[in-house]
């Protein structure tokens, strides 16, 4: 089979319902288009249409299908940044290790501190669209919440600094390796806290942290990271340095790529049922938290199944079904 067979494959057997995005999915990302020219990003009409066929607001919008349209705009927005910052640090002329630790240092002194005060590291349009972002969470939540979601922040930031010190010095990740360092540079461990900013009800620290809702979590990653390794493996044998678990896999048992991704999907398929398992032997937590951990529970799996379908829809990735784009 091939890597889009897989890919069509997994989606097929994937157990969680999709959850298609909201009516208002596109008029937010019409929003979004209208706003970032503003914010001084480089955009001629070719980029911005790259970036509409990105479908940012619609990849949110399947994550988060309850939000309503002004909290799509902030996750759309939040969505752009790391995607834009991602681009960032593995593109062509991407940032060196040093850049990414004082963006990743400015980006957390930002969420800590707020907009008043300037961060080395963080400036211009990556900074403006931050605040943007950023200014209604801020003011909603409370600070449990935002120290929790700029831990993430931080964390996936630090794995993204890491990888980058691997390119540089040219080394390859084992396999194991590979998987623990994927958990932070993903930003999956991101968007579950986005989950309680949408329903408004945050969970307190020791629930949040549960052992097994934070094993549920890691395997919610995993399987998000893993399918999208899969999408991106053209684009990623020749820019991430071996950071693919196809890749990994290929180097560290010396197979052939169509076995390294046979390999990757069953991985995959293993972590899925290991998924549906934990999920099940989820506890009662009583009667006032058990709405929230189902909608943080319903978050990850949305995650995992909104990366999914997103992957088909939007234009980053060789499968997707939107209409080939025109211009550079």
């Amino acid at each position: 089979m091939t890597t889009g067979e897989i890919l069509r494959a997994l989606r097929a057997e994937c157990p969680i319902p999709p959850r298609l995005p909201p009516p208002h999915a596109d008029r937010v990302q019409g929003w979004l288009l209208g706003v970032l020219p503003g914010l001084g990003l480089p955009l001629d009409d070719a980029a911005l249409h790259r970036l509409s066929r990105g479908a940012f607001a619609r990849y949110a919008a399947r994550l988060y299908p309850a939000a309503t349209e002004a909290d799509l705009r902030v996750l759309a927005a939040l969505f752009t940044w790391f995607f834009l910052v991602d681009d960032a640090c593995d593109g062509p002329s991407r940032l060196t290790p040093e850049q990414i630790r004082a963006l990743r240092n400015g980006t957390v002194a930002l969420l800590h501190d707020g907009t008043r005060l300037r961060q080395a590291g963080l400036t211009g349009p990556l900074r403006r669209l931050l605040v943007l972002a950023w200014r209604e969470p801020r003011r909603r939540m409370p600070a449990r919440w935002r120290q929790r979601f700029a831990d993430a922040v931080a964390r996936h930031l630090d794995g993204t600094w890491q990888e980058a010190v691997n390119k540089e010095a040219g080394r390859r990740p084992s396999v194991d390796e590979y998987v623990e360092l994927r958990r932070s540079t993903s930003a999956a461990e991101v968007s579950y806290p986005l989950v309680e900013f949408v329903s408004g009800r945050p969970l307190p620290d020791p629930v949040y942290h549960h052992p097994l809702l934070r094993q549920i979590a890691r395997t919610g990653n995993d399987l998000l990271s893993w399918y999208n390794d899969l999408a991106s493996l053209e684009r990623d044998r020749v820019t991430a340095g071996g950071h693919n678990l196809v890749l990994a896999i290929e180097a560290e048992l010396g197979v052939p790529e169509a076995e390294a991704v046979e390999r990757a999907a069953e991985h995959w398929r293993e972590a899925m049922r290991r998924f549906t398992a934990l999920r099940a032997a989820v506890p009662s937590f009583g009667p006032a938290l058990d709405e929230a951990v189902a909608d943080h529970l319903d978050g990850i799996a949305n995650a995992v199944r909104g990366t999914i379908d997103w992957t088909f829809e939007s234009a980053r990735y060789p499968v997707s079904t939107t209409p080939p784009a025109s211009g550079p």
